[in-house]
């Protein structure tokens, strides 16, 4: 029953936690802890009623290998589509990696632990904790932004901006015209009629700003031109959402925020959107599905840069039950 009690008091955090604001990840912490606590309340209680039930559970953990040696294979070919697809670059060779090291850190941790030497003993726990650290904090990550990206919107926005991506040959790909038909429909379905803000400046391999080829685009599909105010000069999101809310309230536009990305950005973009302090949602667009582990993978790098002292206090317990093996190690 401790189980189950636990997730009880995980779940009530997490409804706290989210009707006070849904932008926040550790409504993705309070919300793995009870399905994680739940879960295994629930195998422990059927275990005690139904008899046999355990070699049910016991199935289940000899099912783990075989899973992750299946998650490897779909990584991996995942990065030979996205290299194939999208080019020779480190961020679409995530997936491949990610899968290359899911194969590779095992064996390293068995062949240090073989080595039978105190450094080698505490190297591989160090290892074992780093990796599961950063495995659960990715599931975290990964199930709220999938449960942030199903949530429904609880306000009319007045103002609509559509976050940039880059152009190719000067035009909007299929990434970033996803975005903005998503606008477009937000636009046709709330009334009074949102402000549309396509937000982007010019990279240094395209040929003009993203705003300006996302507003004609918008203009192109049937937009009135009066509901339409381009933002060239934002470089990254955080600039994207800041310099929108300037043309908005330039506007006169007063009301929510609402901001247009694609599924994989969306957790992202609602983060940085709260620490900017304001008052605005995301809502995402369809993505390409060869495209979304990268892409992913991508988000959840970012954040863990954006919050690494954090994660240096986080760890900090685990580094000390590493020197304690260490210390044993020597002294046997």
């Amino acid at each position: 029953m401790g189980m189950l009690l636990l997730a009880a008091v995980a779940a009530l955090l997490y409804m706290r936690w989210r009707s006070r604001d849904r932008r926040m990840l550790r409504n993705g912490v309070a919300l793995c802890a009870a399905v994680g606590c739940g879960s295994l309340g629930l195998l422990q209680l059927l275990g005690q009623l139904v008899p046999g039930f355990g070699f049910v559970t016991l199935g289940l953990l000899l099912l783990l290998p075989a899973s992750v040696v299946v998650l490897c294979g779909f990584l991996v070919a995942n990065g030979v589509t996205m290299l194939r697809r999208e080019g020779r670059r480190l961020s679409n060779m995530l997936s491949l990696l990610a899968g290359v090291a899911l194969a590779v850190l095992p064996v390293l941790g068995l062949r240090l632990v073989l080595f039978q030497e105190p450094w080698s003993i505490a190297l591989a726990v160090l290892l074992f904790f780093a990796s599961t650290y950063v495995g659960v904090a990715f599931l975290v990550f990964l199930s709220y932004a999938w449960v942030y990206g199903r949530s429904t919107r609880h306000e009319h926005p007045a103002a609509v901006v559509v976050l940039g991506s880059r152009l190719i040959d000067g035009r909007v790909p299929p990434l970033l015209r996803a975005r903005l038909d998503r606008a477009i429909e937000v636009h046709r379905e709330t009334e009074p009629k949102p402000l549309l803000i396509p937000s982007g400046g010019q990279g240094p391999d395209e040929s003009r700003p993203e705003g300006e080829a996302m507003a004609e685009h918008l203009l192109a599909s049937g937009v009135p031109a009066a509901d339409v105010v381009p933002e060239p000069r934002a470089l990254n999101t955080a600039q994207n959402l800041e310099y929108s809310r300037r043309i908005q309230v330039e506007a006169g536009r007063d009301g929510a925020l609402l901001a247009v990305t694609n599924t994989y950005h969306v957790l992202r973009a609602a983060l940085l959107a709260r620490r900017a302090g304001l008052r605005a949602e995301v809502t995402g667009a369809p993505t390409a599905r060869y495209f979304i582990p990268s892409a992913f993978l991508r988000e959840f790098v970012a954040v863990m840069k954006g919050h690494l002292f954090l994660h240096a206090v986080l760890f900090l317990p685990f580094l000390a039950a590493t020197g304690l093996v260490l210390v044993a190690a020597l002294g046997r």
